[in-house]
């Protein structure tokens, strides 16, 4: 009996044992704040009040420190960054894959165009080659540079190239074998040049030309360019106070009550992913018509004032002035002489030019077919390869902008809103300036005539449905096969603005 009245006391006394609650801890929580930041030592043993928590704040107690706090509004703040930063990834090195193949292109057609016209001086005026070489050098230089951007006036570079050509060729055709004419005689005759049109109107026709051609290609260059900046100013987007604090809720705050595996809602999560990214929605509008811009400067690099086609026939105009030099050259003698005190008897000697020189077009063509080809299947794509390949961030978000925009998002509880940063407004007045730079028109004459932005492109698009497709999805496959694009599934499948999962 004394046995057994023993055993139930030890029972009893196990069972009150076991019935106390444990001592609350946050080793989870600890462990789970280590694999994110190492310093377990700001995480508490056991829940405590939480006094100075600022956004975290608990009801009761909590598992997070002020320090804590601050490192997760932080990681909260670099998951953003990272997160625009993958979105952005294809479409920035889509945009900087087109700069480099679109330089490298000019630049080849640049170099042709340079040897082409050395070859025409080589083969027919060898006593003065190597003098022409360079200047038809110092040409093709700021030809390239002002496609790059530099400050440079397409009429100043042509008048210098045939004000440096005159003295070179002028003694040479008059009297050849003479020596060099003097700094003084050099200078007069740069004078005259222009003065008495010793080359006709080829100079000015030369003139047009490229700066018709290189107009566009320099305006395409810079838009490109344009799109990168866009692209790294988001991606590197400085996220309001206000925006990290909805950061830190939406994602950390639930770890503070040791609720590691919850996840936001997603009504939560798209008011506050939609006030953080509000100025960048601002942009949308002007992106698509950048975009838009993109496509018709494609097209108005085609045509009688194409770069490829202007830049490696300049050889041609050059040789055609100075064949009109050369039948005009005993009539400018008499006016010229008195002018530069050129008092000599000068004998007028024409100059053969073989058939040679007169290069088949055809055969040019097909000799330089491999130059832009491969671009201009880029370029003729890249407005529509863009608009496939935007990233979800923007693609998906933006449909809404009319109503995810800063001004309304005015009565969004989840974050204060403010004006669009000063960046975002610098870039948007960038793209502004290049939209309204591809809108040009070339207007008299016989100048090119050349809408950049057709009001056809800037009719709302057709339903995929009106094109006969079922959805959109199927049309976006379609249009992706057709340009040789990839799409996985990631960039076809409807969705939020992100799954959490």
């Amino acid at each position: 009996m004394a046995a057994a009245g023993r055993l139930v006391q030890a029972l009893l006394l196990a069972a009150a044992v076991l019935c106390v609650p444990a001592e609350p801890t946050c080793q989870p929580v600890r462990s789970s704040f280590q694999a994110l930041q190492p310093g377990a030592k700001w995480v508490p043993e056991s829940p405590v009040a939480g006094s100075d928590l600022q956004v975290c704040i608990p009801k009761g107690l909590t598992c997070c420190s002020r320090k804590m706090e601050e490192k997760y509004q932080a990681m909260a703040r670099l998951n953003m960054e990272q997160l625009l930063q993958s979105a952005s990834m294809e479409l920035k090195f889509l945009i900087i894959q087109n700069a480099a193949v679109f330089q490298e292109a000019f630049e080849i057609v640049v170099r042709h165009a340079r040897n082409y016209t050395n070859t025409m001086f080589k083969n027919h005026y060898q006593n003065m080659a190597t003098r022409a070489f360079k200047f038809v050098g110092e040409l093709f230089t700021d030809v390239s540079l002002y496609i790059l951007g530099s400050d440079i006036n397409v009429n100043d570079m042509i008048n210098e190239f045939f004000d440096s050509l005159f003295p070179l060729i002028y003694p040479h055709l008059m009297n050849p074998g003479s020596p060099h004419p003097s700094v003084e005689a050099n200078e007069c005759l740069r004078g005259a040049r222009r003065d008495l049109k010793v080359f006709g109107n080829f100079p000015k026709i030369m003139m047009t030309q490229v700066s018709k051609s290189l107009q566009a290609t320099r305006v395409f260059l810079q838009a490109l360019n344009l799109g990168i900046e866009v692209i790294n100013t988001t991606d590197h987007l400085k996220f309001s106070k206000d925006c990290g604090r909805a950061l830190l809720k939406m994602w950390y705050c639930s770890h503070c009550q040791g609720l590691l595996m919850a996840k936001p809602c997603a009504g939560y999560c798209s008011a506050v992913m939609q006030g953080c990214l509000a100025s960048v929605v601002e942009i949308d509008n002007y992106w698509r018509e950048y975009i838009r811009s993109l496509e018709g400067l494609t097209k108005g690099m085609h045509g009688i004032y194409d770069m490829e086609h202007v830049l490696l026939n300049l050889f041609s105009l050059i040789r055609d002035s100075i064949v009109y030099l050369q039948k005009n050259g005993g009539k400018l003698a008499t006016t010229i002489s008195k002018l530069c005190g050129h008092s000599q008897q000068r004998q007028y000697r024409s100059v053969h030019y073989p058939e040679d020189l007169f290069v088949d077009k055809k055969v040019q063509k097909v000799a330089h077919e491999e130059t832009l080809s491969n671009f201009l299947y880029i370029c003729s794509s890249l407005p529509l390869t863009l608009l496939l390949t935007l990233p979800s961030l923007w693609y998906r978000y933006s449909q809404q902008a009319a109503r995810n925009s800063v001004k309304t998002q005015a009565g969004n509880h989840e974050l204060k809103m403010k004006g669009p940063e000063p960046l975002i407004s610098q870039i948007i007045d960038k793209l502004k300036h290049i939209n309204q730079v591809g809108h040009w028109k070339w207007k008299g004459g016989s100048a090119l005539s050349l809408d950049f932005c057709p009001q056809s492109l800037l009719a709302p698009p057709a339903s995929a449905v009106s094109l006969g497709y079922r959805n959109e999805t199927e049309l976006m496959v379609d249009l992706a096969g057709s340009l040789g694009i990839e799409l996985g599934p990631s960039r076809v499948k409807h969705s939020s603005l992100y799954t959490l999962s």
